[in-house]
Order: structure tokens, then C-alpha cells, then sequence
């Protein structure tokens, strides 16, 4: 846009404003929110849409394969919500009380992909040789 200038006839160009740091911080750290909050809610909708065909026909343990599917979406979509947490926290605010608060989130957020974890898998992440080794056949004589 460009204006005359009051009094003259010749024309202003538009002032442009400087973009602080601190915005651009909490720009990254809302869109990251935003992707994990839509990670959840897409993940939940295709949860659902997929255990409606199988609820139909009757097939297998829906409820169970729901859970795991929403399950996934939850842990993938708390990860983003970690990742923008700790972008916010550490690059904006690096003071004592906002690091505690971060840590007591992200021992929360932690607390709750490891039991998502264990419903999901029915094993702790830290148990995933057990996993392994009971999905392969053990070959003997």
C-alpha cells in the first residue's frame, strides 16, 4: 500500500515492521501445537472410520485394534506437543521457574507415552527385546 504523505505529493512506501525473535519462536511453537493437535484428531477419526467396516462385518477384536490405532495417533501427537513445549521454554524463556515447569510437563507427557506405550504394544518401551522375541518362532529340534 502506499499513501501520500500529508501535505506532499510524492509517495511514502509502506513501513515494514521488524519480526522479533520472541515471534518468531511462538509462530514455530503455535504451528507445531497446531500439527500435534491435528495428528490426534485425524489419528482419532481414522481410528474410528477404520473400526466401523470391522464393527459391520463382525471381524476380529475391534475394540482392541481401536485402542492401538488411537493410541499411536495420541503418542505421535504428544511428541509434536513436547517438541513445541520445549522450543517455547528453552528459546524464549530460559529463566529457573519456566525450565521446572517444562520439566514437570514433560515428566507428565513422558508418564503418559509410556503407559500409551504398554496399552498400545502391551510392553514397556524399555521391554521391546521381549517383544521381539516372543513375535519370532523359536527354532528347535
Amino acid at each position: 500500500m502506499r499513501t501520500l504523505c500529508a501535505g506532499c505529493e510524492t509517495l511514502s512506501a509502506p513501513r515494514i515492521r521488524p519480526v522479533s525473535f520472541y515471534e518468531i519462536i511462538e509462530t514455530v511453537g503455535k504451528t507445531i501445537d497446531a500439527v500435534g493437535v491435528a495428528v490426534i484428531a485425524v489419528g482419532a477419526l481414522i481410528s474410528a472410520a477404520g473400526a466401523v467396516p470391522r464393527l459391520r462385518n463382525a471381524t476380529g477384536d475391534v475394540y482392541r485394534v481401536f485402542r492401538q490405532q488411537l493410541g499411536r495417533s495420541i503418542l505421535l501427537g504428544l511428541e509434536f506437543l513436547v517438541a513445541a513445549d520445549i522450543i517455547r521454554t528453552v528459546a524464549v524463556t530460559p529463566d529457573a521457574r519456566s525450565v521446572a515447569v517444562l520439566g514437570g510437563i514433560v515428566l507428565i507427557r513422558t508418564f503418559l507415552s509410556f503407559s500409551l506405550e504398554l496399552e498400545v504394544t502391551g510392553y514397556w518401551p524399555w521391554q521391546k527385546n521381549r517383544q521381539q522375541q516372543q513375535a519370532t518362532p523359536q527354532l528347535g529340534p
